[in-house]
């Protein structure tokens, strides 16, 4: 299982953050920039762990944009790199209020 302190440390260290081309196509279209996704990290809290993921385990993360609104960062680690699967913000018709339960 991932640790949110863990995805924390390694945030803040460019050196140590892989972002996929696909994330990073994803976030262009999306208007995601890199800092959002820090922020995200930075504030958030992991709301699915998704441990089987392959080549490593990922979870999903609910946080703050540094634009004030919720975002969810799909991420993986292999406890020395995160690695950015995709982020996105949360849809009210996919997820309730709480943007961490998803709807049926």
């Amino acid at each position: 299982m991932l640790d949110i302190e863990e995805l924390k440390r390694m945030i803040k260290n460019d050196d140590h953050v892989i972002v996929s081309g696909h994330a990073a196509q994803r976030l262009r279209v999306r208007g995601i920039r890199y800092g959002d996704i820090v922020s995200a990290v930075d504030n958030g809290e992991i709301i699915e762990q998704y441990p089987e993921d392959y080549p490593y385990p990922s979870c999903l993360v609910l946080g703050m944009a540094l634009n004030k609104r919720y975002l969810h960062v799909v991420c993986g680690s292999d406890g020395e790199y995160i690695w950015i699967i995709t982020a996105y913000y949360p849809s009210e018709d996919k997820w309730l209020d709480d943007y961490k339960t998803r709807r049926s």
